[in-house]
């Protein structure tokens, strides 16, 4: 039998600094925001979700427009030395708080196929972190839940209308709706389904994405009312009948049904720092295969409450913010105000070619050359229009010698570093980020998207590959060119690109790290997410359901013998 007794918790660990902090009664934390008790749902005494009236209410009232100045937080090419994005995001919140501006922080929630996988959960570190950070990393209001309810309802309902007639002669061959769960899962990736003779349909090919890849999702994070989020679950294409027309999931009649499984959960999750800041997390697609943001009702009814808002969008700044920009500011409306590139001594070392048993001793040499990577990204941001700063996230082995180095990399192309230690400190260690980036939010907005939406797909994703992974060139497959025909042939050529790309690199390639220029960017296929509004490129063997590595962080998760849960990082 397991024992239960034989571990302890870390006293040091992100999920016993967490625990040592009495939360805000919740309605406390809406109030920061004059969001009135009637307002706000409570799922217990620290988690609420708001009323999709109020929410509909703050996007309709002319006097409650959008007024706040919108930040995004995003960083250099993650590496496994850690650059602690969330983690500044939400120190840069409190920052923000504690010089007496009204804020409001926008995260994603976290997903439990990272969860129990390589990364982790996602509610920042140390001091500065999002509470109840165990709710949030595991299963929160159920958000995620409901949308992978609503996805595999859908492919319940393609098979049924197979099995009880096909009436809209679908062909098995070309359904390219597929089943989700919200773990990692590599043994699901390709599977066959209605197996066991005729009670159970007809065979076809299958398989399964990770729910946060899910164009239900992306669905959920992008629509702004229920009357878009229908709209938008309509339009859905899910395959193609014999004679090559494409079937939308209107057709398949459970649009309500969608909805109703997705009603609750489309109300923004509020939660609270560490210091009292409050924090909706609300929706969380990946960015390596998805769009990689936060909802739009989240981020639209924090700029309607507060005067800053603080956001992050997934992994580096070539995908998480290039979508960020491209799709979601473009489809909501949306115009940061500016952005802070976040990065670590140590992670600008492994750019620069140092292996990561040997970070410790000091290495300007390679911080140096790791720069590159840090400045490939600042560059990029500034294609957008974007005023830029840089988040030196520290860490107790950084030199002096190694933070000027970075600073003198930097100067040269007329940014500011900054270091922080809101890790250790709370917000008291990122106020001068805080006050950099309010002098920047202050600059007239020059904010700019990277292509028109006139520009034919092909070339949109030549454009991305170029000018924000540097490539020499795009290697499409004859798959992916024949399908970017049909989508705008079909009407979708307007729509803009999301690029399903790793995340450890410029390339497509996740062994090759710092700033490669010049390479060739393969793109295998393409997917049409016609709700959504976007069109997927997959590059290279990125994967939409990852899978477990060697030793997972599930192995490490488990309940003490009076019921906490622990082990969660």
């Amino acid at each position: 039998m397991h024992d239960r007794t034989a571990r302890s918790i870390d006293p040091a660990s992100d999920a016993a600094i967490a625990a040592r902090v009495t939360p805000l009664p919740i309605a406390d934390v809406a109030a920061k925001l004059s969001i009135p008790p009637d307002a706000i749902f409570r799922y217990g005494p620290h988690k609420a979700k708001l009323s999709l009236d109020f929410v509909a209410d703050l996007f309709a009232r002319p006097d409650r427009a959008p007024t706040g100045k919108l930040i995004l937080v995003t960083a250099i090419s993650p590496t496994p030395a850690g650059e602690g994005k969330t983690t500044t995001t939400i120190g840069l919140g409190d920052a923000l708080s504690r010089l007496g501006e009204r804020t409001a922080v926008c995260l994603r929630e976290p997903s439990l196929g990272p969860v129990f996988g390589a990364k982790g959960g996602a509610t920042g570190g140390g001091q500065a972190q999002i509470i109840p950070m165990q709710d949030i990393n595991l299963h929160f209001t159920g958000d995620i839940h409901a949308i992978s309810a609503a996805h595999n309802l859908l492919s319940a309902l393609i098979d049924n209308h197979i099995y009880w007639g096909n009436g809209l002669d679908l062909d098995a061959r070309r359904i390219s709706w597929r089943r989700v769960m919200d773990l990692n899962d590599r043994a699901l990736r390709s599977i066959t389904v209605g197996l066991g003779g005729p009670p159970n349909g007809f065979p076809r090919e299958d398989g399964f994405d990770i729910t946060v890849a899910s164009e239900v999702m992306a669905i959920f994070c992008l629509a702004d009312g229920l009357d878009d989020l229908e709209a938008r679950l309509s339009r859905m294409v899910v395959g193609q009948t014999r004679g090559r027309r494409m079937v939308t999931a209107a057709e398949l009649n459970g649009i309500g049904s969608m909805a109703a499984l997705l009603r609750d959960a489309f109300q923004p999750n509020l939660v609270q720092t560490m210091e009292g800041t409050p924090a909706l997390v609300h929706g969380g697609p990946f960015a390596n295969i998805a769009h990689g943001c936060n909802s739009v009702m989240a981020t639209g009814s924090a700029l309607a409450l507060a005067d800053y808002v603080v956001t992050e969008a997934g992994f580096g700044a070539d995908l998480g913010a290039e979508k960020f920009l491209d799709i979601k500011c473009r489809q909501a409306g949306l115009a940061p105000a500016a952005a802070v590139v976040v990065a670590t001594i140590r992670a600008l070392k492994m750019h620069g070619g140092v292996p990561v048993k040997e970070l410790g001793p000091e290495n300007v040499a390679a911080v140096v050359e790791g720069t590159a990577n840090l400045k490939r990204h600042v560059a990029n941001l500034a294609k957008f229009g974007l005023p830029v700063a840089v988040a030196l996230n520290r860490f107790t082995s950084d030199t002096p010698a190694e933070v000027e180095a970075v600073r003198d990399a930097l100067g040269a192309l007329g940014v500011t570093v900054h270091v922080c230690s809101h890790w250790a400190e709370g917000g008291r260690g990122a106020e001068d980020l805080a006050r950099a980036v309010r002098d920047l939010a202050a600059q007239p907005s020059a904010f700019r998207f990277l292509y028109p939406d006139e520009m034919p797909l092909k070339d949109k994703i030549e454009t991305v590959a170029r000018e924000i992974y540097a490539a020499g060139r795009v290697e499409f497959s004859a798959t992916a060119l024949n399908r970017l025909k049909e989508f705008e042939a079909a009407g979708f050529g307007r729509l803009p690109v999301c690029m399903a790309k790793t995340q450890y690199s410029f390339s497509a390639d996740p062994a090759v790290r710092n700033a490669p220029s010049g390479h060739a960017l393969p793109i295998r296929d393409v997917r049409l997410s016609a709700g959504a509004g976007f069109v997927v490129a997959l590059a290279g063997d990125i994967m939409t359901m990852p899978g477990l590595p060697s030793h997972p962080a599930a192995e490490h998760i488990f309940v003490t013998p009076d019921g906490v849960i622990a082990g969660l990082s």
